[in-house]
């Protein structure tokens, strides 16, 4: 799950332990939220940074959350086609686990990864959440330690 650190990176949830993650305007992303479960671990992934790259790990506590920054006319992430009777967005609440002792940066998962094996390699993927495999979760969690 990406985002800029400059908007809300891992020092901010660690710092509030847990948080929606909400402004998710990409379906396909959405859909992704919509499939995760209670106890999924995810990685924050720090976008828009140099350089940017993986730099912890949050676990899914609460999923099929409407996404309240639709309704919100002076959000960024305001959609007007949306209603509380007919949400168009959902989220999950995350819970902070760890910030790695560094960064893995996005060169060093290109040199690890295949693009088949992790979207965010992928030239032009600009989607903010992507599903993981098992076995590649476990190769960037040892990576991280």
């Amino acid at each position: 799950m990406k985002s800029e650190p400059e908007v809300y990176g891992i020092a901010d949830l660690e710092r509030d332990r847990t948080t929606i993650w909400d402004g998710v305007r990409n379906y396909q992303a959405r859909n992704f939220l919509r499939s995760m479960a209670s106890g999924d671990r995810a990685f924050f992934y720090h976008s828009n940074a140099s350089p940017p790259g993986i730099i912890g790990l949050m676990q899914v506590v609460e999923t099929d959350l409407v996404d309240p920054s639709q309704f919100d006319a002076s959000s960024h992430y305001y959609d007007p086609k949306s209603t509380p009777e007919k949400p168009r967005w959902q989220t999950v609440e995350v819970e902070f686990i760890e910030r790695f002792p560094s960064l893995i940066s996005l060169d060093t998962l290109r040199q690890n990864f295949s693009p088949d094996d992790l979207w965010v390699v992928r030239q032009g993927n600009r989607l903010s959440v992507m599903p993981i495999e098992i076995p590649v979760a476990e190769k960037i969690l040892a990576m991280a330690r």
